[in-house]
């Protein structure tokens, strides 16, 4: 019987008391020598061309260091391609400082340097700085007109696939067909950790980069492309963070204004931003969706057409699959999508949970209910009479795909045979009571990635990747995936990331960290194992000798044979028989692109959800939501399942809550703090269920595992709006659902 099987088994956070005790550090805690402080000043305009900066008057403070902006930095990288991050969209990226010009409210035009963060404030406050301001455009409603298709975007997006069949001719002759526009507005990241850097100056050009981020590689690259620093000057080191979601994946400008001033300075220096500055960067783009769809006399989709408009900054062409997934998701002969952007006078939207599928299976799984309901079908019959058996965009069969597993467990768990189809039909008391569903589809993606891993004569194992923990528990699963490689106690297993003298590993996104971390982390444990297998075979009187690796497994702090568990040697034994005082190894995964090129690689749900709506308020209670996950191999239910909880939590939010209101007048985020910004609280969250369904898949990864942490979010703003639908009998198209919506 074996103890060290980890893998599937609902396992603690290991690095759970380290935040719980406080014991954790994140990027603005590290106290380091001689530390001046840095406070950005904001552009109070959204537009226009900075005249004059007062630093005179501010440096005349006793205790300021100094003001940097566009009239005295120094000179840096000169091409576009030194500013480029490893997810930058196409186009010019955002350079801190580098001009007079102002591309967009709130832009960072000075930097405040001084002894300490108190006076750094103070003088920012008191810093005058002269502007000639010309007209903005910041309302995507004005370019409906003006969307154009992009050129090449960011890394992953894929244009959307030219149209098949009729779509036109299938939606006119359609027994049944719908045609509505979707919306909703801009949503700006919120973690609990603000962005911020701790710059450690070690003397002669070299610094140690405290910095929150998904991708400490990503960071250090962009970093020495712009000021001309050797890798090995700049070490870039996040071992916690407070949230990410997306908002770390390109580095943020505080870590550029913090390496500037102590480059310039010679000292250390730490600049973090403010809850509203916050809203400077970092939102899922405000999307106009226009979806038609057409039904046979069978129930069955005649005809998909999806189009969207989505806001980009004026200098950087932002990217989204936003309408691919309507070509995919459901079967249909017939298929248009169609994608632009309009340029706005606003920073670049960045990636957001989800990012495009997030906005685009709203609308869709909004018009199926819709599409449904005109039917005369139930929501559930419907998609199963669409069910796609193979990718229709790619023209390849799925790797897996458990999605109908999905709809038929999800739904008797949840009760649905207890929905009452028409409208306005359920009732507690004087609360309408609704039920709703809706689907999802995410990629399934391994990147390359790499790891080393050291074992040494006590039986202790060191495995280490450059990769991040964002709070998803890679600490944890890198550690169970190790253990159980090597059938070593889990306490006797340490991981280490987000160092950037740990080997390479991707910007954590995209659910991609585990199939790609963890891959490498099987594959240097496993290099690990055939090194120990040969040093136990000349062991004397070993019971493994002519072993082959296949012959043999790892299992409760063993080396033993598969056939004959009897025979065995014990693994802390094997070095110390050997003399050697630890044995070490570096290894990487990179995704086996033959046997992956003939498949579509995704992970799918479907949601569950009830709702009661105050019939004389308006208001709408989430009483219960159930979200049936099909993500391939679950290497930790626990972690897993915390991750589709936080998921299911944003998407209530998304549903009823999250709107950054823009005031045209002025170009700025009104709502720009938490107090305006709405989240769930505790209160407005009650019952919620995830349910995983089994799945194998053997062409993703070796792990067979396709991540959680995007999937969970698909269906759940949609399911909402479905199951308001089905208690009021009012179609809400725009997100969020205000009260206001419903009276």
């Amino acid at each position: 019987m074996s103890t060290t099987n980890y893998i599937g088994k609902p396992t603690s956070r290991v690095d759970g008391p380290a935040k719980v005790t406080g014991a954790a550090t994140y990027a603005a805690e590290f106290h380091v020598p001689n530390m001046a402080y840095g406070w950005v000043v904001s552009s109070p305009i959204a537009k226009g061309r900075i005249t004059k900066v007062h630093s005179d008057e501010v440096l005349a403070i006793p205790g300021v260091l100094e003001v940097f902006s566009h009239e005295n930095v120094p000179s840096l990288a000169w091409f576009d391609r030194k500013y480029k991050d490893d997810v930058a969209p196409g186009g010019s990226p955002f350079r801190p400082l580098h001009e007079d010009k102002i591309q967009f409210n709130q832009q960072p035009i000075a930097l405040v340097v001084a002894e300490t963060l108190e006076l750094a404030r103070y003088a920012s406050s008191v810093l005058r700085i002269d502007y000639e301001e010309e007209a903005h455009e910041t309302d995507i409603e004005a370019k409906r007109d003006e969307g154009f298709e992009p050129g090449r975007g960011k890394s992953g997006w894929m244009p959307p696939p030219p149209p098949r069949g009729n779509p036109d001719k299938a939606w006119e002759e359609a027994e049944h067909h719908i045609e509505h526009e979707y919306v909703h507005g801009a949503q700006h990241h919120n973690p609990m950790e603000m962005y911020g850097a701790t710059v450690e100056w070690r003397g002669d050009k070299k610094l140690t980069v405290y910095d929150k981020t998904q991708g400490v590689v990503n960071v250090q690259n962009y970093l020495t492309k712009i000021f001309g620093l050797s890798k090995d000057d700049c070490r870039v080191i996040n071992q916690y963070m407070g949230g990410g979601f997306g908002s770390g994946l390109r580095p943020q400008y505080s870590v550029f204004l913090a390496v500037l001033a102590s480059l310039e300075l010679k000292r250390s220096v730490r600049v973090t931003l403010t809850r509203q500055q916050m809203f400077s960067f970092g939102h899922r783009p405000h999307t106009l969706q226009y979806v038609k769809l057409g039904t046979n006399p069978d129930g069955t989709l005649a005809a998909i057409q999806h189009h969207a408009l989505h806001e980009t900054s004026q200098f950087e062409e932002y990217t989204e699959n936003v309408v691919n997934w309507s070509g995919m998701l459901y079967q249909c002969e017939n298929v248009k999508l169609g994608y632009q952007l309009a340029k706005l006078d606003v920073f670049t939207p960045q990636d957001m949970r989800a990012p495009g599928a997030a906005t685009g299976s709203f609308a869709l799984e909004v018009a199926m209910d819709e599409m449904a309901a005109a039917a005369g079908l139930d929501p559930i019959d419907f998609r199963i009479r669409n069910y796609a058996e193979e990718d229709q965009n790619a023209g390849k069969p799925f790797s897996s795909k458990r999605l109908r597993d999905c709809y038929h467990q999800g739904a008797a768990k949840f009760g649905w045979d207890q929905r009452n189809p028409q409208p306005r039909s359920m009732r507690k008391g004087n609360r309408l009571v609704g039920y709703g569903m809706a689907g999802g589809v995410w990629d399934a993606t391994q990147k390359k990635a790499a790891a080393k891993a050291t074992l040494t004569a006590d039986g202790k194992l060191l495995v280490s990747s450059a990769t991040t923990d964002i709070g998803t528990g890679t600490y944890t699963i890198m550690t169970q995936i190790a253990a159980d490689t090597l059938g070593l106690p889990i306490e006797a297993v340490t991981f280490k990331l987000g160092d950037t003298d740990l080997p390479e590993a991707p910007v954590q996104g995209g659910s991609w960290t585990a199939a790609s971390v963890g891959s490498a982390v099987k594959s240097v444990c496993e290099a690990i194992g055939e090194k120990l297998l040969k040093l136990a075979q000349k062991m004397e009187g070993s019971p493994l000798k002519g072993a082959s690796p296949d012959e043999v497994e790892f299992v409760n702090g063993q080396i033993r044979l598969r056939q004959d568990p009897d025979n065995a040697v014990v693994i802390r034994d094997v070095l110390q028989a050997s003399g050697e005082t630890k044995l070490e190894t570096d290894s990487s995964a990179t995704p086996n692109l033959l046997k992956q090129a003939t498949h579509s690689m995704h992970s799918h749900n479907a949601v569950f959800v009830e709702v009661e709506v105050d019939e004389e308020f308006g208001t709408v209670h989430v009483t219960r939501v159930l979200n049936a996950v099909a993500a391939g191999r679950i290497l930790n239910p626990k972690t897993a399942r915390s991750q589709v909880l936080g998921s299911i939590v944003w998407g209530i939010s998304m549903a009823l809550m999250e709107e950054t209101v823009m005031d045209h007048q002025f170009g700025r985020y009104m709502n720009h703090n938490y107090s305006e910004y709405h989240i769930p609280v505790q209160a407005d969250i009650n019952d919620i269920e995830v349910l995983f369904v089994e799945e194998e898949d053997d062409v993703v990864n070796p792990l067979g595992v396709k991540g959680v942490g995007e999937i969970g979010l698909l269906g759940v703003a949609a399911a909402i709006t479905n199951a308001v639908y089905h208690a009021t009998g009012k179609r809400v198209r725009d997100l969020p659902i205000y009260l206001d919506k419903l009276l």
